[in-house]
């Protein structure tokens, strides 16, 4: 049943992938809000796939000006975030070199950041800056890696600059940061351990190709998703007492998923090797 699942859904993806793609192409040129939205749907097609329901906790932004700082374990955070509201990432510039997923990233008007590039930071938080003022959701991963979902990274608080930049910028009095906590917590209907995180998470060297087959042999994964309260993000705050303000949210929020289950309402959208910075969640 699961195989037929994923080839029904693969078979899906990829007819409308073939349909909206010029129209996506299109709406983006010319700033419809259709660009926003095609590809929320592709991400809740791939998640119906691949048997992944999600459970959503918390109220999300509404039309303001948010810059979303979520917890990363794995390439399903994408999908997952992803399929909630339309919204924009900021990745690692490698990503836009990967095939299909780079051209798919790049429709959906991902920002990229060299890490590489100390200097690029400014740039990428002047992009980010300009989008926020226009009042779009962008969503960064301030750990800058994903981890083996038993542990939060240290968030990076370079990227959080963005929302300072949208201040002296613009006229805009205050930036909504916006804690968002992800945790795999059931699978096949049971909790999730310890032991059967990593298994879940794509981190360190782990190669794609094993990782995913192995995915797609397991049961239905549910996900519980956490909008934290917003932080008031203003001249009176620094980036890194911003920084650290979201951290604590989301471990907060991610340890309450892990030790209760998910005990939300289902979403309306469907149905390392060792860090020796890594800090128990």
């Amino acid at each position: 049943m699961r195989g037929l699942r994923v080839g029904v859904g693969g078979i899906a993806l990829a007819l409308f992938l073939l349909a909206a793609l010029p129209v996506q192409l299109l709406a983006a040129r010319l700033g419809w809000r259709l660009a926003g939205w095609l590809p929320v749907a592709f991400h809740r097609i791939a998640l119906w796939m691949l048997d992944v329901r999600i459970h959503v906790r918390g109220a999300p932004p509404e039309r303001e000006p948010s810059l979303v700082l979520s917890n990363h374990v794995s390439w399903l955070d994408i999908l997952v975030v992803g399929s909630l509201r339309p919204l924009s990432f900021v990745a690692k510039s490698e990503i836009a070199g990967w095939p299909v997923i780079g051209a798919l990233a790049g429709l959906q008007r991902t920002v990229y950041i060299e890490r590489a590039r100390r200097a690029h930071t400014a740039q990428v938080n002047e992009t980010v800056a300009r989008r926020l003022a226009a009042g779009e959701m962008v969503v960064l991963f301030p750990e800058g890696t994903t981890g083996d979902g038993n542990r939060l990274l240290p968030f990076r608080s370079s990227l959080v600059g963005a929302a300072g930049a949208a201040l002296i910028e613009t006229d805009l009095r205050a930036i909504r940061l916006q804690p968002l906590a992800l945790a795999f917590t059931r699978r096949n209907g049971l909790p999730v351990t310890r032991r059967e995180r990593p298994a879940i998470a794509w981190y360190g060297d782990m190669e794609l190709a094993p990782h995913l087959a192995a995915f797609l042999r397991d049961g239905p994964l549910d996900v519980e998703v956490t909008w934290g309260e917003p932080i008031r993000f203003d001249e009176g705050l620094d980036r890194k007492r911003a920084a650290a303000l979201a951290e604590a949210a989301v471990r907060e929020a991610v340890r309450r998923s892990m030790r209760g289950g998910s005990g939300a309402s289902p979403a309306r959208v469907a149905p390392q090797n060792a860090f020796p910075d890594k800090t128990d969640i």
